[in-house]
Parts: structure tokens; C-alpha cells; sequence
């Protein structure tokens, strides 16, 4: 799960102005697409289940909800800005901003930690156990060892590396 130099630029750059915005930064992915490239910015903020929702100027309830539609114009406005002043990415680009959803990607190791006994879609860089692209519960997160333990089918149990890791978000299970 490492960042390219780009995109790690990317996020160093951003992240101030995330984080001004009364939110946490999720993750980023920097798509170049020739002529006209994409950057998505994912933000989240805890969830406060005992606060009295707020009715903001559009009707949504905001506070103690997650991420709003407000959130989102906020940081837009912001990393935009930004981004007009430093000009990081040549050419044209789009720029989204979304909350990770339910069906949330990870960026870093950390960020699966919470997570532990759900189920996981993972792509490999390298196959284990001859496969790159699975599902798994996910059993354990060493932080240490930057490693994750999951269960296939048959209760198998895969120790992955996690800069084998290409790309990994949760299942959403109803």
C-alpha cells in the first residue's frame, strides 16, 4: 500500500487544507489519463453517535453524521485553491471529492486496524497461495511487522505483507 512519489507529493500537499476543513484526510488517488487526468481526495470524520444532529443551510443533518455534501464543497474549494497556486499537475484534471463509502478503500495499514473480522477485497502485487485478487475476512493487522492475517474459504489463514498489497477495500455486507 505505498504511494507513488506523485501522488505522495499530492497528499503532503493537500493534507493542511483537508484538515482545515474540520475533516481527516482518508486517502487520495492521482490518475493520469493523457490529456486530462483525475484526482480523487477521500475524506472521513469519526462519527459521534451521541451528538444532536444540526441541520445545516441545504437540510442535511451534519453534525455527528460522517461526511456531508457540505464537507465535501468545503474541501474542494479548499485543496482547489491550493492547487491553483502550487499548479502540481500538468495539463487538465478533475477533481472529486467523496467520503470513502461502504465499500471503503485502504491507504494505509492503520486505516484497516479498525476493521478486524470483516471482509476485505484484495489485489496483490505478487500471488499468494497462486492468487492476486481475492476476498478474505480479515483476522489480525501488525502494525509492526506491516503485515495482515486473513481467512479464505476452507478457514485457511494468509499472512500478507502489506507492500504486497496493490490495492484493498472493505466488502459492504448487509
Amino acid at each position: 500500500m505505498k504511494l507513488s512519489n506523485k501522488t505522495q507529493a499530492l497528499q503532503d500537499l493537500i493534507a493542511p487544507a483537508v484538515e482545515a476543513c474540520d475533516v481527516n484526510l482518508w486517502g487520495i488517488e492521482f490518475l493520469p489519463q493523457g490529456k486530462r487526468s483525475l484526482l480523487r481526495i477521500y475524506i472521513d470524520k469519526p462519527v459521534d453517535e451521541n451528538a444532536t444532529p444540526v441541520v445545516n443551510e441545504d437540510g442535511e443533518e451534519e453534525q455527528g453524521r460522517g461526511i456531508g455534501v457540505q464537507d465535501c464543497v468545503r474541501v474542494t474549494q479548499q485543496v482547489g485553491a491550493i492547487l491553483d497556486v502550487h499548479d502540481p499537475i500538468s495539463g487538465e484534471y478533475s477533481l472529486e471529492v467523496s467520503s470513502p463509502g461502504w465499500d471503503r478503500p485502504f491507504f494505509q495499514l492503520e486505516q484497516m486496524s479498525g476493521y478486524i473480522g470483516h471482509t476485505v477485497a484484495l489485489r496483490l502485487i505478487s500471488a499468494v497461495d497462486n492468487r492476486r485478487k481475492f476476498q478474505a475476512k480479515l483476522i489480525a493487522v501488525d502494525l509492526e511487522n506491516e503485515m495482515i492475517q486473513v481467512e479464505v474459504e476452507k478457514q485457511q489463514i494468509l499472512d500478507i505483507d502489506s507492500h504486497n498489497i496493490d490495492k484493498a477495500n472493505l466488502v459492504y455486507q448487509d
